[in-house]
């Protein structure tokens, strides 16, 4: 479902130290690393600026191969101090067979390790949860942009909505504090669909963040298009054409 989901960390080496230490336990290595950015396949982080500011209150679930794994993600994370967000265990209000295990990251944010009957391949991402302002508005904001991304509504309820694909799933969850500053890319095949997003945002009323174009500058051949959610979140459909 995810191309890649960034996150900015208001000191990238405490963050960047966090996930290498307890992704590694599920077997996600960094894939990329530079002054500007270190990505593990589809999650990414980069330093805040003043321009873009700190990540604030998202919830990433990252792919466990089995429960043992999920165990150990949770005993090395609070072994190395960091953060206990809920120890292993069922948690069958999901679904029946979901176990997972969660913990903070240095700027708050929820990393989980999850292992459920509805494992899905893409990616090292499994879920994302933000929370926001207004439910209804932002259910109607990621379902215009879902037939380009290729997902789709699966349930809502008045306290939260699930948009899902096949390579996982986004649950916008009413919260006082919504979630701040993130960027979500979602992939698309071809250009013209890239193009047909941004327009379709647009006239519906929805902020640019980028007009559709090569962005050479993250490699040759991507073609992205960027626009803010009711949050103002930083919201992507992406094609690597080549």
């Amino acid at each position: 479902m995810f191309d890649h989901v960034t996150i900015r960390a208001s000191d990238r080496e405490a963050s960047e130290r966090f996930y290498e230490t307890v992704l590694r336990t599920l077997g996600i290595e960094k894939d990329y690393s530079s002054e500007h950015v270190v990505e593990w396949r589809d999650f990414s982080l980069s330093p805040a600026t003043a321009e873009k500011p700190v990540t604030r209150a998202l919830h990433v679930g990252f792919v466990a191969p089995s429960r043992e794994h999920v165990d150990e993600f949770w005993r090395v994370g609070t072994e190395a101090g960091y953060r206990d967000d809920g120890p292993p265990g069922p948690r069958p209000e999901y679904t029946e067979q979901y176990y997972g295990s969660f913990l903070l990251d240095p700027d708050g944010n929820s990393a989980e390790a999850v292992h459920h009957e509805y494992m899905r391949g893409n990616g090292w991402i499994d879920h994302d949860w933000m929370r926001v302002a207004d439910l209804a508005a932002s259910t109607r904001f990621y379902g215009l942009v879902a037939p380009f991304g290729g997902f789709a509504l699966r349930r809502g309820s008045p306290e939260r909505a699930q948009l899902a694909g096949l390579g996982g799933s986004l649950t916008v969850v009413s919260g006082a504090k919504p979630t701040e500053n993130v960027h979500l890319a979602f992939p698309n095949d071809t250009n013209e669909g890239v193009d047909a997003f941004h327009r379709a945002l647009v006239d519906a009323g929805y902020r640019s963040n980028g007009e559709p174009g090569e962005r050479p500058i993250y490699h040759e051949g991507y073609y992205g298009a960027f626009v803010f959610d009711p949050d103002g979140n930083n919201v992507e459909v992406v094609n690597h054409n080549r």
